[in-house]
């Protein structure tokens, strides 16, 4: 049997840690040969790959990022290297040059897309989900997740001194398109006063009254905002457009465009500033949760190939791992329900949330 594997979209702790499960457990229980594919589904259309062997991944688990490398623009149906056109068949030309017998992929929702696509051709895929985002549908926790939420939650801490030192109103950017879940729950774990997320649109005026409100009580104010959030009635904030990526639009600037329209309606009664995490939330090693997490996902990815269950995801729902298929979850994003429990605990802390 040889197995294919590779990683799609953005990177995130605990890519490597999967990569690592999915190999040790083929070798050790089939004996099986492994390939790595490198860039994702790039190295499908540029023929890129390397050999994956025990030694070679045995000490991989607390090592961020992915050595098989990732690309987030590479769609073989609509390959921005050709033009947009569809380029599948020259990945599959690859895939059977090198007698791969089945594919492993792991990413999120955009890469669970194209390996439900190759499914419908006939390829063997199982698929394992990658998104700090948190926000793949049927599946309650992504590696990846932890670890970002760990970095928003670290960095409020830091903030919240400085703040109180200066009496200062602190806005931190975290990423979250979408959905709100970094915001949310790194909001909560680092103590922040207000919470925006792209699922609930805030008003400007109330967060106004309620940052100057809170920074007269304890003397200054955290707030935690998602990249997607809007202003009610407003559109999101982007940063920049790429017309050749499946996904062209890239926000980013919500927290400098809150930090002026904060000025204006505060004046100098509060000093303001923002600190945009940016991809400080993918780098770095995985949390402990995020190691295990991605081990028990790789080791329940290789299981499925060795059973011969293809077309299907691996997921987390409750404490277990279970299977799904691609077609359920592709296309679509999970996003924080208006009655979800930590929403409602944030509202009886007194979280503003919009």
């Amino acid at each position: 049997m040889h197995i294919g594997i590779l990683t799609g979209g953005g990177d995130c702790p605990g890519l490597n840690a999967v990569i690592r499960a999915v190999t040790l457990a083929l070798i050790e229980r089939c004996g099986a040969t492994v390939t790595g594919i490198e860039r994702g589904f790039l190295g499908l259309l540029d023929g890129r790959c390397r050999p994956l062997d025990a030694a070679s991944v045995r000490s991989l688990i607390a090592e961020g990022g992915t050595i098989l490398g990732t690309h987030n623009r590479a769609d073989p149906f609509h390959y921005f290297g050709a033009g947009g056109t569809d380029c599948s068949g020259h990945a599959l030309d690859f895939l059977g040059r090198q007698n791969i017998d089945a594919l492993v992929v792991i990413g999120g929702d955009g890469t669970m897309t194209i390996a439900e696509r190759f499914a419908r051709l006939g390829v063997p895929v199982v698929g394992v989900p990658k998104t700090i985002d948190n926000d793949l549908m049927l599946n309650e926790r992504s590696f990846g997740f932890d670890s970002a939420v760990t970095v928003v939650s670290e960095a409020l801490g830091r903030l919240q001194t400085t703040a109180r030192s200066h009496g200062r109103l602190m806005i931190v950017e975290t990423m979250g398109r979408y959905a709100g879940w970094i915001a949310l729950e790194g909001g909560l774990a680092g103590g922040a006063d207000a919470i925006l997320i792209p699922e609930q649109s805030y008003e400007l005026e109330r967060l106004a009254a309620f940052a100057r409100q809170r920074a007269h009580e304890q003397g200054f104010a955290l707030l935690c905002v998602a990249e997607g959030a809007k202003a009610l009635g407003g559109e999101w904030v982007i940063q920049r457009q790429l017309d050749n990526s499946p996904d062209p639009l890239r926000l980013g600037g919500i927290g400098q465009r809150l930090m002026g329209d904060l000025e204006g309606q505060l004046g100098s009664e509060v000093e303001i500033r923002c600190t945009l995490l940016g991809h400080l939330q993918r780098g770095g090693s995985p949390t402990a949760f995020d190691r295990v997490l991605a081990t028990r996902f790789g080791v329940a990815a290789a299981g499925l190939v060795m059973r011969g269950q293809f077309g299907r995801m691996v997921a987390l729902q409750g404490d277990r791992c279970v299977d799904v298929g691609l077609g359920e979850v592709a296309g679509q994003n999970r996003c924080v329900p208006q009655d979800h429990e930590r929403l409602q605990v944030a509202r009886e802390l007194g979280v503003f949330l919009g």
